[in-house]
């Protein structure tokens, strides 16, 4: 079941979103609710192919594991982006990988990854790519 739709740009800013939604004085009651709740979130962006034919799909996945529900309880949202980095084994993704993913198979260019990544820097990294 989707609970929701927001126009946020990846899965801890969506967390921040819900939470900052309420006022100071219900935040923390909120993010203990929705730690319990929460089953995870899948953020999404498209990608121009290589083909110039359409566009595809660059996920980004967070499933609400003890950690995540942790995270969120106790204000560590900040923190959620490692943990979906570190979280392959619960089928979790971040952006960049999913979009290294992609340029892999051809699917996308390599500007293009460019352009949409996370941090720069750590994608040419990635990529061992310098330019």
């Amino acid at each position: 079941m989707v609970l929701a739709t927001l126009h946020t740009p990846d899965a801890h800013q969506t967390v921040e979103r819900i939470i900052d939604v309420f006022p100071p004085y219900q935040q923390q009651q909120v993010r203990l609710q929705l730690s319990a709740v929460l089953q995870g979130v899948i953020s999404q962006k498209l990608a121009p192919r290589v083909s110039g034919k359409g566009r595809v799909l660059v996920p980004e996945v967070m499933i609400a594991t003890p950690a995540v529900r942790n995270l969120i309880r106790e204000k560590g949202v900040e923190q959620l982006r490692t943990a979906i980095q570190t979280g392959g084994q619960n089928a979790m993704r971040t952006f960049d990988k999913s979009l290294k993913e992609l340029y892999e198979k051809n699917v996308i260019d390599y500007q293009t990854v460019l352009a949409m990544a996370t941090d720069i820097n750590e994608m040419k990294v990635l990529l061992n790519r310098k330019q």
